[in-house]
């Protein structure tokens, strides 16, 4: 059985999800963590159950890529059934999309979440009258508990058999025009109305994929177009024009939600919300919501800083034991020398050291960052940084992309799909390697802590320093867009529509499993995968001699001019080259490059380490520009390829490239000018 699941954004569907499939789709609480359809399958009761966990979306009336994919599962792909999950705090906004669906299909289930939220804020359903109103199986949930599963079950073994008819909802304002254009629609749809008024508002992205599935020709007859022109103009002549027929069915679909809800749900109490309420008063505030916002993000830094030293010493030890062990044991394997090093102390040891540097501040950053979204955060901080994105002709949900981005820019590509403009969307995919990504944090948490602090200055001094660095980064983000949206990507900024979720106390155990496994491992696994070949280049180019000199050497010789220019050198250009693969892997490079050892030594002492970068020439004003252009440079090459695939155009790929690295390079030059002088 081929079962859908679908809700507006916010309501627990992917928890459901991971309920009924036994998976860990990731879940947070604000609106669009669903961006693309995740598939999983149960066996119950001897059957077979392939769910399918579609983006949240608040109406079929599709405006943005994520909402499409759901509405055309609804209308067009074969199923068996559908899962609507609601929100039961929310009930009458989440009916509206029940209605909408119950209009293409009979074969639903709806799933009230969230009963004990309802039940905090003194709100009572009555969901047996609920379901008779409907005439479909009302299911009662908490998923995040997993309550109400077996119920659910049970009813998706019946609604296969089930035939209580589609729902018609009657647009009384256009029944006659109606009718006049469903002799162009096929005898098998059964519910025609909705997609006549489709073609009355101009859909055409809709009709286009109806005339495709159907085999219909909606868009090009002529015969349909002349009545469809005489259709809109009586509806002229009573008042009603076209732009004004998607507003009529709203209403009208709000007025069937607003009758069942009088009539199953209960306030026990007038002022349910009132927390939320003086929460947001605080935290949405334009007096305290930013300051406020950049006092999270210090204290997170300040954590994440202050406690990855302990288990990042202690996995140095470890590594670069076992690697003396595994060294010896290929030795008396009587594997060749040359290439027992190339495997240990290129290949292993360029993982062991990323690795040892990425994993400990991950695994505190992430669970904090998931601590902040799970209770609420996140939507907040979009809200607040609206008004500043929207005068760069953009909108605040390019804010919500910044922050999957602090995780892995990629990611936060892929997150782009939430907004629906599709100039915004590519303005925040170009601009989201502005914020660094957590395999940039190593080094500039390195550099801080080596040049830009004095040894006694605590860790509150260089989570300030990288907060600066981060907020750089951020007002880059808003000129950068303003420029794009008066050059290559013109236009005036979209109306923003965020609902702000619940305040929710967080599941611990649950964000130290999402955090650690699903972000932790995914990064780190990814990082490690590039550093493995990056290693084996890593030590050819250092161990490959050309007329007398290494081919790093040669390449470090070639970069130098244009790298003294800038204010770094030609190591430290061929170290963000080489580590396009990954960001991770920039400094061991840096450290191979200056020894000319031909591998990578072990520099888990930042004293020893900051002794080799001066012994090479570098200076305070080396350090501030490698970190600068460590924010500011092409993003890696998983984002670059990531882009491609979201964007389907080669070019944005180019662009998204070198529009960094432009910034980085410039921004470096003016640095070593200004400090020269």
């Amino acid at each position: 059985m081929r079962i859908g699941l679908i809700g507006n954004p916010n309501v627990g569907k992917s928890t459901i999800f991971n309920g009924l499939t036994g998976m860990r789709q990731h879940t947070g609480n604000w609106p669009g963590k669903t961006v693309a359809k995740a598939t999983g399958f149960k066996v119950y009761n001897g059957i077979k159950y392939q769910f399918e966990d579609l983006p949240g979306t608040y109406s079929l009336l599709a405006h943005s890529k994520e909402e499409e994919v759901t509405r055309d599962f609804v209308y067009f792909e074969d199923y068996d059934g559908l899962i609507v999950v609601c929100d039961a705090t929310a009930l009458e906004r989440n009916l509206n999309l029940v209605f909408q669906v119950l209009e293409i299909t009979d074969k639903v289930i709806l799933c009230v979440n969230l009963l004990d939220e309802a039940k905090k804020k003194k709100i009572n359903i009555d969901l047996e009258k609920l379901s008779l109103m409907l005439k479909i199986p009302v299911v009662g949930m908490v998923a995040r508990d997993k309550k109400g599963f077996s119920e659910l079950f049970s009813c998706l073994e019946e609604i296969v058999s089930k035939k209580s008819g589609y729902l018609k909802i009657d647009y009384d304002f256009l029944s006659e025009e109606i009718g006049c254009l469903k002799k162009f629609l096929p005898n098998s749809f059964v519910n025609s109305d909705n997609v006549i008024l489709r073609y009355l508002t101009d859909d055409y992205n809709f009709i286009n994929a109806f005339d495709f599935k159907y085999g219909t020709n909606l868009m090009c007859n002529l015969e349909a177009k002349e009545l469809k022109k005489k259709v809109l103009n009586n509806l002229r002549l009573k008042g009603i024009n076209q732009d004004d027929i998607e507003t009529l069915i709203t209403e009208k679909i709000n007025e069937e939600s607003l009758e069942v809800c009088n009539r199953v749900v209960f306030y026990e109490k007038e002022d349910y919300n009132k927390k939320d309420r003086f929460l947001d008063k605080i935290l949405t505030n334009k007096i305290t919501g930013i300051p406020i916002m950049l006092l999270l993000w210090f204290v997170i830094l300040w954590l994440t800083i202050t406690l990855a030293n302990i288990p990042s010493d202690f996995l140095y030890e470890k590594f670069f034991w076992f690697e003396d062990v595994f060294f010896n044991f290929l030795i008396n394997l009587n594997i060749p020398l040359w290439f027992s090093d190339l495997l240990v102390h290129g290949v292993y040891r360029v993982m062991a050291w990323v690795v040892a540097v990425m994993l400990p501040p991950m695994a505190i950053f992430f669970p904090l960052f998931t601590l902040l979204e799970d209770f609420g955060l996140l939507p907040r901080i979009a809200f607040n940084l609206d008004k500043a994105f929207e005068k760069c002709s953009s909108c605040g949900k390019q804010a919500l992309t910044m922050l999957m981005g602090f995780g892995c820019n990629a990611v936060g590509v892929t997150g782009a799909r939430v907004i629906d403009s599709p100039r915004e969307r590519l303005i925040a995919i170009i601009t989201n390697s502005f914020v660094p990504c957590n395999g940039r944090f190593p080094l500039l948490i390195s550099l801080i802590t080596m040049f830009l602090v004095t040894d006694n200055t605590s860790g509150l001094m260089r989570a300030f320093i990288l907060l600066l660095f981060i907020l750089l980064g951020v007002v880059v983000t808003f000129i950068v867009s303003k420029i794009l949206s008066l050059t290559i990507l013109k236009g005036v900024p979209s109306s923003f529509t965020l609902e702000l979720p619940p305040y929710r106390r967080p599941q611990i155990g649950k964000v130290l499993v999402r955090s650690l496994i699903d972000r932790t491992w995914f990064v780190l696994k990814r990082a490690i995968m590039v550093s493995a070949p990056a290693g084996l280049v890593i030590w050819i180019l250092s161990n490959v001699s050309f007329n007398g000199m290494t081919l790093l050497k040669h390449m470090t010789l070639f970069l130098e001019p244009f790298g003294k220019f800038i204010g770094l050198d030609g190591v430290i250009l061929g170290a963000f080259i080489l580590g396009f693969p990954a960001s991770e892997i920039v400094i061991p490079i840096m450290i191979m490059g200056y020894m000319s050892l031909g591998m990578i030594t072990d520099m888990s002492d930042l004293s020893l380490l900051k002794e080799l970068f001066i012994n090479n020439g570098w200076s305070v004003l080396t350090a501030i520009c490698v970190m600068i252009f460590s924010l500011f440079h092409f993003p890696c090459l998983t984002t670059v390829w990531t882009i491609k695939k979201e964007t389907g155009k080669v070019r944005w790929s180019i662009i998204s490239f070198l529009v960094p690295l432009i910034i980085g390079v410039s921004l470096c030059f003016f640095v070593r000018i200004l400090f020269v002088h």
